[in-house]
């Protein structure tokens, strides 16, 4: 029986594959995963779950792209701390500022199991 709940994380990515290859992964090392199709429907749904460790979120998205969702999660005082870690494929792009990082696309496996580990820990 689990004593402690896991810790959550938020992908905000519109590729599926890439969403539940993650989100797959994720899992197997005993993370809850929370998954959105663009800024829009992560906003939606960060307003019915508790905040989640860490949230990894692409930059290029229909509806509302990484950039707007990282400006609203900023501007609201109960997510504003909220690490987020950016992916993308785009090969000359920065770590946006207010994020902990960017993880280029393909994603390598072993660099997102450590950034996630720092900030979250997996249930035990």
């Amino acid at each position: 029986m689990r004593t402690t709940p896991r810790s959550t994380i938020l992908i905000v990515d519109d590729e599926p594959d890439l969403r539940e290859v993650v989100a797959e992964l994720l899992e197997m090392e005993d993370y809850a995963v929370v998954q959105a199709a663009n800024g829009q429907l992560a906003l939606d749904a960060l307003a019915h779950i508790q905040p989640p460790c860490l949230i990894l979120l692409d930059l290029m998205m229909p509806v509302m792209d990484g950039h707007e969702f990282l400006h609203r999660v900023r501007d609201d005082v109960r997510l504003k701390d909220l690490p987020v870690l950016m992916l993308t494929a785009h090969p000359s792009a920065k770590a946006p500022p207010g994020t902990v990082g960017l993880l280029r696309k393909p994603v390598d496996i072993t660099e997102l199991l450590g950034l996630v580990a720092r900030h979250c820990q997996p249930s035990t």
